[in-house]
């Protein structure tokens, strides 16, 4: 049994890693962190700095977590997360959610909108603090 943290290295990612984090504590169970990138862009923003995911990782482990990282390059972000909590066994799924206006929900697929509708476990979306 696990807890999955959909991570991004800015406010959203940090908000749903913290909540994901105290979960994991909560439940005494495993912290698994995913972060994936499609790579058909030379920048994204989104997908950390290896140097950043080991830090993450090190500081949870550090406080007594047991924490997995799963950072790649995948055919598809949303299917990377759900493909994680079902071969974690994952028992809740955290993402962050950001705020976007009618025209960007038409032009952008969404990450979390895929994540919440096809997880076979419950998903807590966060946002991050003021």
């Amino acid at each position: 049994m696990s807890v999955i943290a959909a991570y991004t290295p800015d406010k959203y990612g940090r908000a749903a890693l913290e909540h994901a984090a105290a979960a994991a504590r909560s439940a005494g169970t495993r912290l698994v962190i995913v972060n994936a990138t499609r790579g058909d862009s030379y920048v994204d923003t989104h997908f950390a700095a290896d140097e950043e995911v080991v830090a993450v990782r090190d500081k949870l482990a550090g406080e007594g977590l047991e924490v997995a990282v799963r950072h790649d390059v995948v055919p598809d972000v949303a299917d990377a997360v759900l493909a994680a909590a079902d071969e974690e066994q994952g028992t809740l799924i955290v993402v962050g959610v950001r705020h976007r206006s009618p025209v960007g929900k038409l032009l952008l697929g969404s990450v979390t909108q895929r994540v919440i509708l096809d997880a076979l476990c419950p998903v807590l979306a966060v946002k991050p603090p003021r």
